[in-house]
């Protein structure tokens, strides 16, 4: 199957990121469904089955539907700007082995003819936060790291400092958000089960995330 909802990159733009979802639906056949219906006017480049399945359903030259209002590093229209891939999923489940192993393979390709570089793979929830919470917790953002395929921070601890914390976020590449949200979604990508106090290993991965990543020189001294 192949979905209709797609339609030109705006501005000239090429993918300069990859977008990680969950499809939060019963099965993958209801979700490839879903993605092929015009009446529902949403889409991705890609969808991945429990089982390792990759279903290609937009051209990866054309402006998918998948990630709606956001943006990443002071840019919106991430449509535009990005791949998406949906991953067969409920939300409440462990992502398969089988399908991390597909997408693994999956995106080592579409960096390679994107030249797109590991900080350029993100999460809805990172784009779109408190609209968004997909991929979820559970999913296994180290193993893509390992792999080269995505980033991880290093650990250790440094005095917290709310400011610091918030300039450090904005350099990475998250947009603006009250303090309780960005700490929520800073958890939920690189410290999934850390409950509690916005403390020094918090503060200490989004220094270290801004000082290696960060975007547009943005990078400031916390």
């Amino acid at each position: 199957m192949r979905s209709p909802n797609f339609g030109e990159r705006r501005d000239g733009l090429t993918p300069e990121l990859v977008v990680i979802h969950y499809t939060a639906m019963e099965s993958c056949q209801a979700a490839l469904t879903a993605l092929c219906d015009p009446a529902r006017e949403v889409s991705a480049h890609y969808l991945i089955s429990e089982m390792g399945e990759v279903h290609a359903l937009v051209d990866e030259e054309m402006r998918a539907w998948h990630a709606g209002a956001g943006e990443w590093a002071g840019r919106g229209d991430v449509n535009s700007r990005s791949i998406g891939i949906e991953l067969s999923n409920t939300g409440f489940a462990p992502f398969a082995a089988r399908q991390m192993d597909a997408l693994e393979a999956l995106l080592s390709g579409i960096l390679s003819r994107w030249s797109i570089p590991p900080q350029g793979v993100i999460g809805h929830s990172d784009m779109a936060p408190g609209r968004k919470i997909d991929p979820g917790r559970r999913f296994d953002w180290r193993r893509l790291a390992r792999s080269g395929l995505s980033i991880w921070p290093e650990a250790g601890e440094t005095a917290p400092d709310w400011g610091a914390f918030r300039r450090a976020a904005s350099a990475f590449g998250y947009p603006e958000m009250e303090d309780d949200l960005l700490l929520e979604v800073v958890r939920a990508r690189f410290q999934p089960w850390s409950k509690g106090p916005f403390d020094a290993r918090d503060m200490r991965l989004i220094r270290d995330l801004a000082a290696r990543f960060g975007v547009d020189g943005r990078v400031t001294s916390a």
